[in-house]
């Protein structure tokens, strides 16, 4: 993990347009402290792996409404081992069916915040999981 502060790629991997949730998590993520880069829509999950390593990412956090979760987190989560970025924590949220949650989680996904999720909850479970407010 970097040193000071935190860097978390957020992104819209696929075809999915909505990106209001996307775009309040960022806001509230910088407003607690973390460096926030937003791909923005349509990523590929190649291009979002790109952006984690060029951006020396401590977290990825994905957001997927359309149904392509399945597919898309699993990949990003290989392409970033491929990519020698092991390190990289991996969060997702959006319309994620509870059944799928352990599945995600087999492949790498860290954690899933599905709809009713508060911003203040991602914060404390990022903090938390990365450590900040404790030496590194």
């Amino acid at each position: 993990m970097a040193q000071g502060k935190i860097r978390i790629v957020v992104a819209k991997p696929g075809l999915d347009g909505h990106d209001r949730g996307v775009k309040v998590v960022a806001r509230a993520l910088r407003d607690a402290g973390f460096e926030v880069v937003y791909t923005g829509l349509r990523q590929t999950p190649e291009q979002i792996v790109e952006a984690a390593i060029q951006e020396d990412a401590d977290a990825v956090g994905l957001s997927c409404h359309s149904g392509a979760h399945m597919t898309l987190f699993p990949k990003v989560v290989k392409l970033l081992h491929e990519r020698g970025a092991d390190d990289v924590l991996v969060f997702a949220g959006g319309i994620i069916p509870r059944d799928d949650i352990p599945k995600l989680a087999e492949v790498g996904v860290e954690k899933v915040f599905t709809p009713g999720a508060t911003t203040g909850e991602i914060v404390e479970w990022l903090n938390g999981r990365l450590g900040v407010g404790q030496a590194r």
